[in-house]
């Protein structure tokens, strides 16, 4: 089936054109580079996995209850919009809520796959063209990945959001090699990574946790290649471009913000325009909400720290925002968590999947074993082996 047939509402192309500018780079200084960088690019190439093989497919979703968690995390719960709604609306609503989040996830991962490969063609230094290769085929297979998952598993994909679409096309039509760094892997990729985060950590199903988990795996080295990157970069910016720098974050953080309320989710549902207003008003007021918008920005906050762009405007932005107290978190600790996750996940697959492997061999044995106990006669006429029957 084709992904258009499945959009609650079409696309307003079939494909989006953003006018990219730009110098694509070639560098003919192939030493040996910087070691960190060449260390996450050996990483990236050592970390490659196939979704079709390393993820169980097999597993079954319930479209109606993709993640398994309590109701009370959606923003209307409690509401009278909500005491009003049949089981088959509520029923809907999380599909819908599930779908709008997954489909921004697979957007965002296609975004993030075009600019990893214009970073290829447009950083000036070859050790950050080896990994933003490698980042490339990442971001593909997580595109490949969350596509499938809403084919086969959801049955249901929306458009891209119209902030998030904003934000891509202030990225990549931009000139300068450093903004695809910024806008992806610090804003983009940064939101991403915190929701990645806070759907694995809270989902009961396991098909969603596995690909959540692998694919945060991936992600959390993408953003530690763009601090390695943009750190170095802009200790030699002018006041100037340091400013124009924080203006595009301000203004992406802002828009990243606004994604969240996803109203095109209320939009589809088949409410009156009086019922969306009450759901948006929900939205803006749910606690949930609330903590949900603020833990989102957990990985984004310390990153532009990290990269230097912290002046007194940029830190009242988020003081404004209400996640200013996210600067204080430890980008290497979440990462190495991100990894362990990762790997404890597989070795417990692993280790399930060999003990279910032995207790079928020894129930295939005993199987045999108590054939051969109920039809003795059989043993008793059978040829001795080596002997000519």
């Amino acid at each position: 089936m084709s992904t258009h047939d499945l959009y609650t509402t079409p696309p307003e192309l079939a494909t989006w054109d953003v006018e990219m500018s730009g110098t694509s780079r070639f560098t003919w200084e192939y030493d040996d580079g910087r070691d960190r960088m060449l260390a996450l690019y050996q990483k990236g190439k050592d970390k490659q996995w196939d979704a079709a093989k390393r993820i169980d497919w097999d597993l079954e979703v319930d479209p109606y209850d993709v993640l398994g968690i309590p109701d009370q995390t959606i923003a209307i719960h409690g509401t009278p919009l909500w005491e009003r709604m049949s089981g088959a609306q509520r029923r809907e609503v999380r599909r819908h809520g599930a779908a709008w989040q997954f489909s921004q996830f697979l957007h965002g991962e296609q975004g993030a796959m075009i600019c990893s490969a214009k970073i290829v063609e447009s950083v000036p230094d070859l050790d950050s063209k080896f990994y933003a290769a490698t980042q490339t085929m990442d971001e593909a297979r997580h595109a490949e990945t969350y596509a499938r998952f809403l084919q086969e598993k959801v049955g249901l994909v929306y458009p891209i959001n119209e902030h998030l679409k904003s934000l891509l096309d202030s990225t990549l039509s931009d000139s300068r090699w450093d903004m695809p760094y910024l806008g992806m892997q610090v804003l983009i990729e940064g939101l991403a990574l915190a929701a990645f985060g806070m759907l694995r950590d809270v989902t009961t199903k396991p098909l969603p946790k596995q690909i959540l988990t692998y694919v945060m795996q991936d992600e959390a080295r993408h953003v530690a290649f763009g601090r390695m990157a943009l750190r170095e970069y802009y200790r030699e910016l002018s006041d100037g471009e340091r400013r124009e720098r924080e203006d595009f974050v301000i203004e992406g953080c802002y828009l990243m913000r606004d994604r969240l309320r996803g109203v095109e989710t209320w939009e589809n549902l088949g409410l009156s325009r009086s019922e969306v207003g009450e759901a948006m008003e929900a939205v803006e007021h749910s606690e949930y909400m609330r903590l949900f918008r603020s833990l989102l920005f957990s990985r984004i906050v310390p990153c532009v720290k990290d990269i230097g762009l912290w002046s007194p405007r940029l830190q009242e932005a988020y003081a404004e925002m209400g996640v200013l107290e996210m600067a204080g978190q430890s980008l290497d600790a979440l990462m190495r968590q991100d990894e362990e996750i990762a790997d404890r996940l597989d070795a417990e697959r692993f280790a399930r999947e060999d003990a279910e492997r032995h207790a079928e061999v020894a129930e295939t044995v005993a199987l045999g074993a108590r054939e051969a106990a109920e039809t003795p006669e059989a043993a008793e006429t059978a040829p001795a082996p080596g002997a000519t029957p």
